[in-house]
């Protein structure tokens, strides 16, 4: 036999090869091997039926929590990602430099998700969902950050650091920030900072970050400055973007707003990067899955060609790993997500948590839409197989 195994008669949407068309894909020793019109199913081991579904490179989630049992928030990472279509995630800052060894021992290394990392400034991670991590600003140790950064930079791609009030306690945001650039900088990674509920104005903030850095909760619900209705931040997310800052989802339990999203798409501000959150706190709920996340910008205005774009092609450029996934061109990885448009009438819940005040802060109701079609998982191929997890 030619191939491992064909993927036969999908609609391939592949943003990196300016594809939407019905194509057979093929794929051998791990690698995409061939894109074609049409390919023998006799020149393959096996052959996965795609008819009437969609094929897209494996999807790629900018922001996720994996770090189970150690992290407040972590969760199984192939339970919630390779198991519905992401074969490409990047942690967002669950572990710090101190934490980082288990994380990878116990999870990354483990894993069948393709797992990769962004410490968390502070050296213990996310340990308390009552303490913030950089309550004490002792923990947002750069040297520390630098170490591990440099000894695991196969994995750790940069820093995370939550600004919110309720991780800072009386510590600065700017401050905070300060160190993660200066840490990301030790060992030539971007930073990720994550607003909502921020003591220092977001555009002051992203004015600090640089080319490649990453803004993720961007459509958040408070009140304290994403989307201000006079529009002063969205101009400033536009400027930031023209700098090369990436505009990221990271929806969570409570870092999206339906409101603020309608808003920036109106100015012209498309996320770069659509992203879960996903978390123990959000599978249930408002989140459950990349597929559900990704229906809610199509349900917005946003094409399949784009939604697909901002979640394989993007967030692979975003993390530094070019060709090698977000693509179906031939010679990447052999990932891919098998992917069903259904129609019909579908509830759209942007944020379950009833509550409008967080301290000071005004936080928007949560608001739930009727989308008339959804895109629904199917099959995820992981380096040239389908992932069938009950035959491990």
């Amino acid at each position: 036999m030619k191939y491992d195994l064909l993927i036969k008669g999908g609609t391939v949407v592949d943003p990196s090869q300016g594809l939407n068309a019905a194509k057979d894909v093929a794929l051998d020793a791990g690698k995409v091997a061939a894109v074609e019109d049409s390919i023998p199913t006799d020149s393959a081991r096996e052959v996965l039926d795609a008819k009437g579904l969609l094929v897209v490179p494996g999807l790629i989630d900018l922001h996720v929590h994996a770090f189970w049992g150690a992290s407040t928030y972590g969760i199984d990472a192939d339970v919630s990602n390779l198991a519905k279509g992401v074969t490409t995630a990047l942690d967002a800052g669950s572990a710090g430099a101190l934490t980082f060894p288990a994380f990878r021992k116990h999870t990354i290394d483990r894993a069948d998700t393709r797992l990769y990392a962004l410490l968390n400034i502070s050296a213990a991670g996310m340990l308390s969902p009552q303490i913030g991590e950089v309550e004490d600003p002792r923990w947002a140790d750069v040297d520390l950050a630098v170490r591990s950064g440099r000894a695991n930079r196969d994995r750790v791609l940069g820093i995370k650091a939550r600004l919110a009030r309720h991780i800072l306690g009386e510590s600065s945001d700017v401050e905070t920030l300060k160190r993660a650039i200066e840490a990301a900088e030790g060992f030539d990674g971007f930073v990720m900072i994550h607003v909502g509920n921020n003591p220092t104005p977001l555009p002051m903030l992203m004015n600090m970050l640089r080319p490649g850095d990453v803004v993720t909760h961007s459509f958040h619900g408070f009140g304290d400055g994403v989307l201000e209705e006079s529009g002063a931040v969205v101009e400033g997310m536009k400027e930031a973007q023209s700098r090369g800052v990436a505009i990221d989802v990271g929806h969570g339990a409570g870092s999206f707003s339906f409101r603020s999203a309608e808003k920036a798409l109106a100015n012209d501000v498309l996320p770069d990067t659509i992203s879960t959150d996903i978390s123990n706190i959000s599978i249930d709920g408002p989140v459950y899955d990349f597929a559900t996340t990704v229906t809610k910008f199509m349900h917005l205005g946003m094409s399949l060609e784009e939604v697909i774009r901002r979640s394989t092609e993007v967030p692979a450029r975003v993390m530094g790993l070019g060709d090698r996934v977000g693509t179906l061109k031939v010679g990447a990885e052999g990932d891919a997500a098998i992917l069903r448009v259904e129609e019909g009438r579908f509830k759209l819940v942007d944020r379950l948590n009833p509550m409008t005040m967080m301290g000071s802060t005004k936080w928007e109701t949560g608001t739930s839409l009727e989308a008339s079609k959804r895109l629904v998982h199917v099959h995820t191929v992981k380096g040239g197989a389908v992932y069938r997890p009950w035959l491990k």
